[in-house]
């Protein structure tokens, strides 16, 4: 996400801080293209004037130019106000003291809410809260079948009633009696959308709004809409009341202008964020962490808390035994790559890491094809458990009968074998002995 914003500001900022000493007229007109890429990347013009006028208003007043790293210092101005246009502070969701806490999502058809409804269930309940998800969506086809599938898929209940017999204010209503009773902290209420706004898709949210008393409502947006997720945004906060909106479909908006627009544009904090099609891929919205990831800053925070969630305790421990006994072989390499796979595109942990930016000219995350990784994992799978355990004994016949069986050919296999040699040399290295002055070597070659 951001990637194209990301790109322009970092060609900007590169020229600013390798030019020494910056006169304001060096900072005008690096503004003007900060705000020209704010426009391209489908900012609200106005939201992207008052950006750069903030901007210039701190730079004055600290005195950045006659500091001895101007240009940097005109990037943490820079960072900062991104960070406040981004929404400032995280906003927390809200719970009562006593439960249910009814959280109800609304927006328009096709921008995702019922897979949405799943990702936050599954996010809830990873926080140790009892979860139910309502299905109140009785005008789309389908629609409470996919959300009773999705429950079962991660394995959290789903309250819903015939379509034909019921109504969604009834189910709403259900739900609510039915979670007080069970005592579950958080009831999650599917609603209907339309294609456009109107004024029975208005009244149907209200009527469940008034029946429900919803601690919170969630306005799902596809980023991928842009202004069109700004202006939509702005009316259902004017008829429902919005408390909070997220943003689905973030992965596949390069240029980001609905993000960097929200906050300003409707006054609701974005709380949360969808960055792909897997219940998991979902992350609380921290627009301080946002505006270091669009100037190539990295996420540290956020790249080890998708870390925490994806690699086990036990297994870790285990792992570094197996290490010092220098035992480590391609079931742990599979492991631990089905564990970073888990994280998310690469291209996205890699935009977390800090300093990426400035490999941009020489190395494009993008690069990386996930298909070579699919085919390592598959590779892998195909072999016996004594292969796996002893990669020594692969000898040709081998190579051949597990490139036949993974869909690759023997010199896919041998790239791997090798890179698995070298890999297995590296742990050596770092687990043994002064291990770490090792590992720094490595670094710094």
């Amino acid at each position: 996400m951001f990637e194209s914003l990301s790109a322009k500001l970092d060609g900007v900022f590169g020229k600013l801080t390798n030019s020494g000493k910056l006169s304001e007229k060096d900072v005008d007109a690096s503004l003007r293209e900060v705000r020209l890429a704010l426009l391209e990347a489908d900012v609200d013009f106005k939201v992207a004037r008052q950006f750069v006028k903030s901007v210039k208003e701190r730079a004055g007043g600290e005195k950045i130019y006659a500091s001895l790293t101007p240009g940097q210092s005109v990037i943490r101005i820079v960072r900062d106000e991104l960070a406040e246009i981004l929404g400032g502070e995280t906003v927390e969701l809200e719970r009562v003291d006593k439960p249910p806490s009814v959280i109800m999502l609304v927006g328009l058809q096709g921008a995702g809410k019922t897979t949405l409804a799943a990702k936050l269930a599954l996010s809830l309940r990873k926080e140790k809260h009892p979860v139910m998800m309502a299905a109140c969506d009785l005008q789309r086809p389908a629609a409470v079948d996919q959300l009773k599938q999705l429950g079962k898929q991660i394995d959290l209940a789903v309250y819903s009633e015939e379509p034909s017999r019921s109504t969604p204010v009834k189910v709403a209503k259900a739900a609510v009696k039915k979670a007080t009773d069970e005592n579950i902290h958080y009831l999650i209420l599917d609603t209907a959308g339309r294609l456009a706004i109107d004024d029975d898709l208005m009244g149907e949210l209200e009527e469940i709004r008034d029946a429900t008393s919803p601690v919170e409502t969630l306005l799902v947006l596809d980023a991928m809409t842009g202004q069109d997720a700004v202006r939509s945004g702005g009316e259902f906060n004017d008829r429902i009341g919005i408390t909070g909106i997220v943003l689905t479909k973030m992965d596949g908006d390069a240029r980001g202008g609905a993000a960097l627009s929200m906050r300003s544009a409707t006054g609701v904090p974005i709380k949360y964020i969808g960055v792909g099609e897997r219940p998991d891929q979902f992350e609380v919205y921290h627009p301080d962490r946002i505006a270091s990831r669009i100037l190539g800053m990295g996420d540290v925070e956020s790249l080890i808390e998708k870390a925490e969630t994806q690699f086990d305790t036990d297994q870790a421990v285990e792992l570094e035994q197996r290490l010092r006994k220098n035992q480590f072989d391609l079931n742990d390499m599979l492991q631990q790559f089905q564990a970073i796979k888990k994280m998310g595109s690469m291209t996205d942990i890699l935009g977390m890491i800090p300093g990426m930016s400035a490999l941009r000219g020489k190395f494009n995350p993008k690069d990386i094809d996930e298909r070579q990784m699919a085919h390592v994992e598959a590779i892998i799978s195909s072999m016996t458990t004594a292969e796996r355990e002893q990669p020594t004994i692969i000898n040709g016949s081998r190579r051949k009968r597990i490139a036949e069986g993974s869909g690759t050919s023997p010199a896919q296999v041998n790239q791997l074998l090798n890179q698995f040699t070298q890999m297995q040399k590296m742990m050596k290295k770092i687990s043994g002995p002064g291990g770490k002055r090792a590992l720094m070597g490595m670094l710094n070659k």
